[in-house]
């Protein structure tokens, strides 16, 4: 960035590689490799137990530009036991993006012994196999697995709640269905779907706990039984289903997770309501309606960082849904929610991504994207 002027300059550089590309939205890892990959890998260099050799999954790896640049980084400034002993594993379920990924990576010859792709949906606990990490963990932040999700939770198919009355048994789940070729719709049915059960509990555990008081959670139940309003919103039914497989199968994983927190200018209504997005001669445009998409079209859902975190909770064993429930409950993970800014001012290297005139592009336009860190704690019951 130090050749671009400043805002102006790069806003035309963006547009100039927008409108050359047949790709509606590139995310940070490519805009700013290789500084991006190296702010994540310098994150787990210091909260990885460097004593064990370190494994990493990478859950929708793009291009691969990430993991080059954080083998590439860990190559360099890792001790060289660390890099010679490392694993990193791609889990994608696109075989062409499996492709570009081992051509991107395998540009550096060290490193393809070091990485695989495992061509595969990662919300399949059966491509996991058995339980792979062990209690063999030394210390409060010791690091034995990692798992990285970037900007993966905002396009997962999330299935739609509608019309749902608080204090109500009557409650309806809906999701689009296609009656013909041309034309696409929803329909509505009882809610009997195990996992949008839970996470809408964990959904209203979460409203319930920002309730100022009981007095206030009590007046807004009885007003929506006198005054019923039906609610539209979006379950992250996906990162449910994808968090509890991974917790499953590597329970003593760490995670790093970047995604979007919010979306500016999202036309389609709903809490969490996505933004659908399609590109034509080198412009984008959005949709009003999910269901008016048709062909190529990019769908964004906005993170919920702190649903994120319950639902991590959840799925560790250490957030119950009820009161006396039978299972054994797991010990609380320690986590950490920062704004990328913060997250690059910290373990990245801001000045690499600045212009000429102090504007930082990473720091000042993705004011909308956060870090979420997680690993497990032994300390903390």
């Amino acid at each position: 960035m130090h050749c671009v002027q400043g805002r102006k300059d790069y806003m035309e550089h963006l547009d100039k590689i927008y409108r050359q590309s047949d790709i509606s939205w590139f995310t940070p890892v490519e805009l700013f490799k290789p500084w991006y990959a190296h702010g994540i890998a310098e994150a787990i260099l210091r909260t990885a137990n460097l004593s064990v050799p370190l494994k990493i999954y990478e859950i929708g790896g793009g291009s691969g530009t990430c993991a080059k640049g954080i083998m590439d980084y860990i190559k360099l400034n890792a001790p060289e036991r660390v890099y010679n002993s490392m694993t990193y594993i791609s889990v994608e379920i696109s075989p062409s993006l499996a492709k570009i990924q081992r051509e991107t990576v395998g540009v550096v010859l060290s490193h393809s012994s070091k990485f695989k792709v495992e061509c595969r949906d990662a919300t399949d606990r059966s491509g996991w196999g058995k339980e792979t990490v062990k209690n063999n963990l030394v210390g409060l932040l010791c690091l034995r697995c990692l798992i990285i999700f970037r900007m993966i939770l905002s396009m997962q198919k999330i299935k739609f709640l509608h019309g749902w009355k608080c204090g109500s048994t009557n409650k309806m789940t809906g999701w689009r269905i296609a009656s013909n070729m041309e034309t696409l719709s929803e329909l509505y049915k009882p809610l009997e779907d195990p996992l949008i059960k839970n996470c809408l509990e964990i959904v209203n555990l979460s409203k319930k706990q920002a309730s100022p008081s009981g007095v206030r959670l009590m007046t807004d139940t009885l007003w929506s039984k006198v005054f019923p309003r039906p609610r539209r919103c979006w379950l992250p039914t996906g990162c449910l289903k994808l968090l509890e497989v991974v917790h499953k199968a590597l329970p003593k994983m760490s995670l790093i997770v970047s995604d979007f927190n919010y979306l500016p200018d999202v036309r389609i209504p709903g809490e969490r309501a996505p933004l659908v997005s399609t590109k034509k001669d080198g412009r984008s445009s959005d949709y009003d309606s999910y269901l008016e998409a048709k062909g190529d079209a990019d769908i964004f859902f906005p993170t919920d960082f702190g649903l994120l975190e319950r639902i991590d909770h959840f799925c560790s064993g250490w957030l119950k849904l009820h009161e006396g429930a039978s299972s054994k409950q797991g010990r609380k993970r320690r986590t950490i929610m920062l704004d990328t800014s913060s997250f690059m001012e910290e373990f990245g290297l801001p000045s690499r991504t600045r212009t000429k005139d102090g504007y930082n592009p990473l720091l000042d336009d993705f004011k909308n994207t956060k870090f979420y860190l997680s690993v497990p704690t032994h300390n903390i019951k």
